[in-house]
């Protein structure tokens, strides 16, 4: 257990510019925090032990903004970055070397019983505020990029980005639009 600890402080400190010491890392990220207590939840689910590991999975949620469902499936150095407002739903699998940013929520969108999560492949990064809906898979090493709604599969290696973004009122929305679709 505490070497996958240690696994996770590293991967946090070399994905986190802003990480300081091990010790910061340790005391100081409740996405990490909810990482690890999730493990503990995921054991007692497993274990049939699935009201407590609900009630302690409601518990980490309310102290760290991070829900995540103790029926989910975490793989190793699962990193969440300012972690409020993140969601990972029952069946939901993610792979090793994930890297979540605030306000993720990989969730479901049938009430029937089965797979209705995401998966989530070895080394993908999610951007801030992303929404990844239903039993898609996302490749490996695939990046989704900030407040991105996903309803499909996306490929190994891919990225998935917004369309840029539209001023629609005021006397420089013109200007501001063209340079937004143009680049420059």
């Amino acid at each position: 257990m505490f070497s996958r600890v240690r696994e996770d402080i590293a991967a946090m400190r070399a994905r986190d510019p802003a990480a300081g010491s091990w010790l910061e890392v340790l005391l100081c990220y409740p996405g990490l925090h909810a990482v690890w207590l999730h493990r503990i939840n995921h054991w007692l689910w497993r274990h049939g032990l699935r009201l407590l590991a609900r009630v302690s999975a409601h518990g980490v949620r309310a102290v760290t903004g991070v829900e995540i469902h103790p029926g989910a499936q975490l793989g190793r150095r699962v990193t969440i970055d300012h972690g409020m407002g993140v969601v990972i739903g029952e069946t939901a699998e993610v792979g090793d070397n994930v890297h979540l940013y605030s306000g993720v929520i990989l969730g479901g969108v049938s009430r029937k019983r089965g797979k209705r999560h995401p998966t989530i492949e070895d080394g993908v990064v999610i951007g801030a505020g992303a929404v990844l809906l239903g039993p898609i898979r996302v490749g490996k090493e695939a990046r989704i990029g900030a407040g991105v709604v996903v309803r499909s599969a996306v490929p190994a290696g891919g990225t998935v980005l917004t369309p840029p973004p539209t001023v629609c009122c005021g006397a420089a929305s013109a200007e501001v639009n063209s340079r937004t679709t143009n680049g420059r």
